[in-house]
């Protein structure tokens, strides 16, 4: 197998712009949750969201492009630039044949296929836009990302519902190592924010319905969490061979070691109580790394916030860590930036990986009475100052779907 090590990040969350600007508010505990402003939210149960803000589209496409693409097009391709420059990539036809993207997301473009059908019903077949169908498919993120730079390796798009921004990262390293790219553009990206979701997820009672503080509302592993809270944004890294990095002298923030995919098969929604297929997922994962559970030291956890998921997160972590999972900080970014589902496992490894480069780990805000269930070292509403030199990354899905990455610190 390859070295594979990480030379560019970008980010679009609802904590910042770019990303030293959501490192910073995610190091410092700001949250990016608020009143819902994309639609009126005022006959949900649940009114608030972590939403994109002042987002501009057309500084990172043509407006004729940006008018055409799917909001969460719009969010892969803005993270797409600043990764590649980040990473001083250079795409051109001497390695064009040998880049590749793997983009993921978890419903594509919906508020597109909502849309058409809106415009079906009260204006008529004939007036449905032709270019419906590349806005909503989910691929077309990966596809407009390869256009580009005219890349011609390999371009896949696959769907893990929460667990995709995970899987994304260990699908680039397996290209890596089988040889069928030398540098893959990985990421994944979402944008659901719209009523029908939302209603949705009321119904299925799994959003918080804190609505009178939304800054606090999410509060994975506490006592009194009584659900997630939707979010969107996308997280996107340049994975390549460790030769070619260091050949053309580029900046090197981490090396990611091993990597996973496990089903629970249990239920479509809830996860299973005894955590047996995130575990496998974790155990896997740490085997293909060469590592052992004592040599991790931080998991940023998938911590939802949700009743089920946080203890099950747990009891997961306990099977396979045992008595270092009390030793291990754990924390979860969507106490602050809110569930991006398809795009959550995304920005929870861009946070182990930027734990790796600074020596902070995030915490988890609104951690103020801890469950005795969930008993392990959550890091609770403040920052901590700890040498990581490895890194875990958890993201469980719909489906009993789960995905796992580990990244290391990069010895020459």
């Amino acid at each position: 197998m390859s070295r594979v090590v990480i030379t560019g990040i970008g980010v679009i969350s609802p904590i910042g712009l770019t990303v030293e600007e959501f490192w910073h508010n995610l190091t410092h505990g700001v949250s990016g949750v608020g009143p819902v402003t994309a639609f009126d939210a005022s006959p949900y149960t649940c009114r608030i969201a972590g939403e994109v803000k002042d987002f501009e589209p057309g500084q990172y496409m043509e407006a004729k492009a940006a008018r055409r693409a799917s909001r969460f097009v719009q969010f892969a391709v803005a993270a797409t630039k600043m990764a590649v420059a980040d990473a001083r990539l250079m795409i051109d036809e001497h390695n064009r044949d040998s880049v590749g993207v793997v983009m993921n997301t978890g419903g594509g473009g919906m508020p597109d296929v909502v849309e058409g059908e809106r415009v079906f019903l009260t204006k008529g077949p004939s007036r449905v836009s032709p270019l419906l169908i590349p806005a909503l498919i989910p691929n077309m993120a990966s596809c407009q990302v390869s256009m580009l730079w005219g890349i011609h390796g390999p371009v896949i798009t696959s769907i893990e519902a929460c667990a995709s921004g995970i899987y994304a990262l260990v699908e680039a390293k397996r290209l890596i190592d089988l040889g069928e790219a030398t540098a893959v553009i990985a990421g994944s990206s979402e944008a659901a924010l719209i009523p029908v979701v939302f209603a949705a997820f009321c119904n299925m009672r799994a959003l918080s319905t804190r609505n009178g503080e939304p800054q606090r509302a999410c509060r994975p592993f506490d006592l009194h969490r009584d659900g997630f809270v939707p979010g969107e944004g996308a997280g996107v890294m340049i994975l390549e061979r460790y030769e070619d990095a260091r050949r053309r002298g580029a900046p090197i923030y981490a090396e990611i070691v091993g990597g996973s995919l496990t089903a629970d098969g249990y239920h479509v929604t809830m996860p299973d109580p005894n955590g047996y297929g995130a575990a496998l997922a974790m155990s896997r994962a740490l085997k293909s790394a060469g590592l052992g559970p004592e040599d991790i030291d931080y998991i940023c956890a998938h911590g939802t916030g949700t009743p089920l998921n946080d203890v099950s997160e747990t009891l997961s972590i306990k099977k396979v860590f045992g008595e270092h999972a009390y030793r291990v900080p754990i924390s979860s970014p969507k106490s602050m930036v809110g569930h991006l589902m398809g795009a959550a496992g995304a920005i929870s490894s861009i946070a182990c990986v930027l734990a790796i480069r600074d020596g902070i780990i995030p915490p988890t805000i609104n951690l103020e009475t801890p469950d005795p269930e969930c008993d392990l070292d959550y890091v609770p509403n403040v920052a901590r100052q700890a040498p990581v030199r490895t890194a875990m990354a958890n993201g469980f899905g719909f489906g009993g779907q789960n995905s796992v990455a580990v990244f290391k610190a990069c010895e020459e």
